[in-house]
């Protein structure tokens, strides 16, 4: 993952501070143009902003050679947010609601306030993005999913569960987690899509603290009690705030989202769950499941992003849901790292000795069987996938025959 690992190591600048360099066309005005004349606006400067992108990156050009925009490409996509935010529209639900008025709900049933759970150092990330100091992860509250077996279902199921923060507040965690050290700055949750507007709002104010960055001791609460310490060492390209921004996420977003978040994401982490069949929507009460995240995740892909595809093995669930996900990866993007994942535990509505407990998910009442984890791996390596480093860090597989 070239890309993300240089601008992780601050050789490469993020994408948001090329956004900040792409210039509007000076007939499109933020304020007064329709949003179809904003959306054709954002389409134009892609192209330009992949253009210089693949110029700093070939070292044609430095990232100082180019001046600030005022408005810029990262305006664009804060507005744009902010209308979306009035029908929303960030995910496949589609519901257009306008959550600024707070009258009515959607599937994620927020308004236009963003609550974060927790934020701090993720030392139990994949190797990769969590290295020594940890991956930045900035848990948001509540889903637009329903995932019976969920295990951050204190947080996706709870919309007051966190604090409310404000895009000047969120900026702040961020960058107090990439002075201390972080590799990257995970947006996750219950699911991000859903704050879009907060989360790029807050990525538009983050080189405004490169003035004030060489104070590595300002004063925010250390959730960690002290174990980092602050280096603006850790947070620097060309003098200015510098940090990859890392979408960990269900990939059920729209099209739009997906459009605005390709600016602005240094490396992606979708997470792909259930197959073609009914799994989706009896296990998740999701609907059009298979063909939104699929669809997203081959845009990704053919982008020629950097990522790493997620997926959980479910108990009796290896023959509908673990081998179609892997016969589709396999299909489309066989180079593709993936973590295929044992660490499946029954949770929130799946957990016997919970309150809460359904039996109509008695199939998901237990741990994956060691069969059936092995059965997934063999079965991947049968494909000829990328999957050994990630799914088996950490644990001792000398004596399973994959």
């Amino acid at each position: 993952m070239p890309w993300y690992y240089a601008v992780s190591t601050n050789t490469m600048p993020a994408k948001y501070l090329i956004c900040k360099r792409i210039r509007l066309d000076e007939s499109v005005n933020l304020n007064d143009s329709s949003e179809d004349e904003l959306w054709h606006e954002l389409e134009r400067l892609t192209e330009e902003f992949l253009k210089v992108k693949y110029r700093i990156l070939r070292k044609d050009i430095r990232l100082s050679d180019l001046t600030k925009a005022r408005p810029s490409l990262m305006d664009l996509c804060v507005e744009l947010t902010k209308r979306m935010l009035r029908h929303c529209n960030f995910c496949r639900w589609n519901c257009r609601v306008d959550r600024t008025k707070a009258t009515k709900y959607g599937a994620c049933k927020l308004d236009s306030i963003s609550r974060v759970s927790s934020y701090f150092h993720h030392l139990g990330e994949e190797i990769i993005f969590r290295g020594v100091n940890g991956s930045g992860t900035i848990f948001f509250t509540s889903c637009n999913m329903r995932c019976a077996f969920c295990q951050n279902s204190d947080i996706s199921t709870d919309r007051y569960n966190g604090i409310p923060v404000t895009p000047d507040s969120l900026a702040l965690m961020v960058w107090q987690l990439r002075l201390e050290g972080c590799h990257n700055i995970n947006w996750v949750g219950g699911e991000p899509t859903i704050h879009l507007h907060t989360i790029v709002e807050a990525i538009s104010l983050l080189d405004l603290y490169s003035k004030d960055i060489r104070d590595a001791s300002y004063t925010l609460i250390n959730a960690d009690k002290g174990r980092w310490r602050r280096d603006v060492n850790n947070a620097l390209y060309e003098g200015e705030f510098n940090a990859p921004q890392l979408w960990n996420s269900n990939f059920f977003m729209s099209n739009e989202a997906l459009k605005i978040l390709r600016l602005l994401m240094d490396v992606w982490l979708p997470d792909l769950k259930f197959g073609q069949g009914r799994c989706a929507l009896s296990i998740a009460r999701t609907p059009w499941y298979w063909e939104t995240v699929t669809r997203n995740i081959k845009m990704v892909y053919e982008w020629d992003e950097d990522m790493v595809i997620r997926h959980l093995i479910m108990p009796s669930h290896v023959e509908c849901c673990t081998k179609p996900v892997l016969d589709w990866i396999a299909e489309n993007m066989k180079d593709v790292p993936i973590n295929i994942m044992d660490q499946y535990y029954p949770d929130n509505l799946c957990d016997p000795y919970s309150p809460k407990y359904d039996p109509y998910y008695k199939e998901l009442a237990r741990l994956p069987s060691k069969e059936e984890i092995l059965e997934a791996y063999r079965y991947a390596k049968g494909l000829g996938l990328n999957f050994e480093i990630l799914s088996f860090e950490d644990k001792n597989v000398s004596g399973l025959r994959v």
